[in-house]
């Protein structure tokens, strides 16, 4: 990228983070934080030599930020659980699938600084890197304002969704479900196995099988191998449950 397509980038990001703001509630007193956030790595090696900075390093921190929050507003809301219960309902309220909905929700993606190939190839719709640009603006938030602003933007995004995660819609543990109904139908608990691991280090992606004796009974994939190992129990538990059911019949 030349001098001239850079100063084009940064007119283009000033204005899409103008909107940003507008979007979620919040004004930026060091303007480049926010713009940094919004830079994914493809456009970031584009300009290489230009001092441009991806959001790597923010989204690094934004998940401990949005850990903190989320572990907070748990907390205050349900005083009597436990630490068990609260585990489950922070990781079905921090995977990928949920913040790349939150992304979604507040049109992120459209905000965005991507290389061309990464925009040619669909990376303003893509999960991994929505919910990537969604921590890292959390962590710009904070890095800006401090804890109030994001605490905010928490309690505004996740409030709405604590009802169902509470009542086990979201926050159901399905490796501890997958393993009683198999070891009450079969004697023995389900294996599981990573059969792949693919993406950078920043983006990596679990894939997983769960195996019951020597049959694959499901897959899941997931931003880590417990996230993975859930996923393939929920099919597991599906695909055994329409099983039972079909020889019922």
């Amino acid at each position: 990228m030349n001098e001239t397509g850079k100063k084009e980038a940064d007119s283009s990001a000033a204005d899409n983070s103008a909107g940003l703001e507008a979007v979620i509630g919040y004004r930026f007193a060091n303007r480049p934080l926010l713009d940094e956030a919004l830079t994914h790595r493809s456009f970031a090696n584009e300009a290489r030599g230009q001092g441009v900075a991806d959001n790597e390093r923010l989204e690094f921190f934004g998940d401990a930020v949005l850990g903190f929050c989320v572990g907070k507003l748990l907390l205050d809301r349900y005083p009597g659980r436990r630490e068990g219960v609260l585990a489950r309902m922070k990781a079905a309220l921090v995977g990928e699938e949920l913040l790349a909905e939150l992304a979604a929700t507040i049109g992120l993606g459209r905000f965005l600084r991507l290389g061309r190939g990464e925009e040619r190839s669909g990376g303003r719709e893509r999960k991994s890197l929505l919910a990537n640009a969604y921590e890292a603006l959390l962590a710009a938030v904070y890095l800006d304002g401090g804890l109030e602003p994001v605490e905010r933007l928490v309690r505004e995004a996740f409030g709405p969704r604590l009802a169902d995660v509470a009542s086990g819609v979201a926050g159901r543990d399905f490796k501890t479900e997958f393993q009683e109904y198999v070891q009450t139908l079969y004697g023995a608990p389900p294996v599981y196995i990573l059969t792949a691991t693919d993406g950078p280090p920043h983006e990596r992606r679990f894939t997983v099988k769960a195996f019951v004796g020597n049959e694959p009974v499901g897959e899941g994939q997931g931003r880590s191998k417990k996230e993975a190992e859930q996923a393939a129990a929920r099919a597991g538990l599906e695909l055994l449950a329409t099983s039972r059911r079909t020889a019922a019949e």
